[in-house]
């Protein structure tokens, strides 16, 4: 079966989506393969799923995805394997993979495997490594090849963050991010910790109650979107119209504490939520003491274009200097929540400086 990533992706939101079987998504839209990823990861996990990741560095490495999928472990009650790399299978492995979605089909088995290329032209399409997932697993075409479908896909996610748009609103915002999917992304992303804290805890909930909701179904789960028009929009927009926590985050894992400084300077000026600032540190903070502890960095969720800079971040700590992290963290929590009498942006900027590598303090 065959589908583009505005059909499929909405059917895989639902609570009843199946995901056992054969999958391949292809595509250059990196952000289209980690949405994919991050829907069919809590099917994954509510059913017990053992998640892990292979690399094929080469045609051999197929043996090894084989080899996974046919050990499980006691604990776990089937394999999900994220499978990236474009070496194509030779023609034991496509047999192999062409049973292996036979069997998923009866439910002889709940295996999921999931193999993310680059797109594959017509050409590629019409090989015999590519028959056993069009004809018996799931193929969707992670492109986009209209505006219409960017911003389908971005009300999509806008209603996952509880908000909802006007269409000046929309206009105005691809306008403003150049009709980039991250960009788009990202500020949907800032805009529900401003105006939609019921379904982002961590946001402060100012402004909730100046715009009206409006009620939205999807899946059988009730939820109040928030209306937004243009005016609210421009307004967030001025106010990120220098930094952005998106910033900050790159400029701590650069190890720029100059330009750390300076950010934390604009957003406290401008009145960035505290806690949207202190999510943004955290959770550079526990992604590298995941890598530290050895962890995969694509199982993290940690995007290729970002891990290098990850990477760089984890040469400038060590685990002792880390382990102090999780009590800095602690008390910049309780700063914001006038717990204790240290000013948030004092705490909130001596993070900041210590993941970029500057210690304000040595123990």
């Amino acid at each position: 079966m065959q589908d583009t990533f505005i059909q499929a992706y909405p059917k895989l939101l639902q609570p009843a989506a199946t995901v056992a079987g054969l999958w391949l998504a292809h595509g250059d839209e990196p952000l289209l393969s980690q949405w994919l990823i991050d829907a069919m990861r809590p099917h994954w996990r509510a059913q017990n799923y053992a998640i892990k990741r292979i690399e094929l560095v080469s045609v051999k490495s197929w043996q090894d995805v084989l080899s996974e999928l046919g050990s499980q472990s006691l604990f776990d009650d089937a394999s999900a394997l994220i499978v990236t790399g474009n070496h194509k299978p030779d023609k034991a492995v496509i047999a192999a993979l062409e049973r292996f979605a036979i069997e998923a089909q009866a439910g002889t088995h709940s295996h999921s495997l999931l193999w993310l290329t680059p797109k594959q032209d017509k050409r590629s399409q019409s090989s015999k490594w590519f028959a056993p997932f069009a004809q018996y697993g799931h193929v969707i075409d992670c492109n986009l090849y209209n505006e219409q479908q960017r911003q389908q896909l971005l009300q999509i996610q806008a209603q996952q963050f509880g908000l909802t748009l006007s269409q000046e609103a929309w206009q105005l915002l691809m306008s403003h991010t150049e009709h980039h999917l991250l960009s788009a992304y990202q500020t949907l992303w800032r805009l529900s910790y401003l105006f939609a804290p019921q379904l982002t805890p961590a946001a402060t909930p100012h402004q909730q109650s100046a715009h009206h909701s409006t009620s939205s179904t999807d899946g059988g789960t009730h939820t109040e979107n928030v209306a937004l028009d243009i005016d609210d929009l421009q307004a967030a927009l001025v106010s990120d119209a220098q930094f952005s926590v998106f910033d900050l985050s790159d400029a701590m894992l650069a190890g720029n504490s100059a330009q750390v400084a300076k950010i934390i300077t604009q957003l406290k000026t401008t009145d960035e939520p505290t806690t949207l600032v202190l999510w943004a540190i955290s959770k550079d903070m526990r992604q590298i003491m995941q890598l530290l502890d050895g962890q995969d960095p694509q199982a993290l969720g940690i995007w290729r274009s970002k891990q290098g800079l990850y990477q760089q971040a984890c040469r400038r700590q060590s685990k002792a200097q880390t382990a102090q992290w999780p009590a800095l963290l602690y008390r910049c929590d309780q700063a914001i929540k006038g717990l204790i009498r240290q000013p948030a942006w004092e705490l909130l900027l001596q993070a900041a400086l210590e993941l970029s590598g500057k210690r304000l303090f040595i123990a």
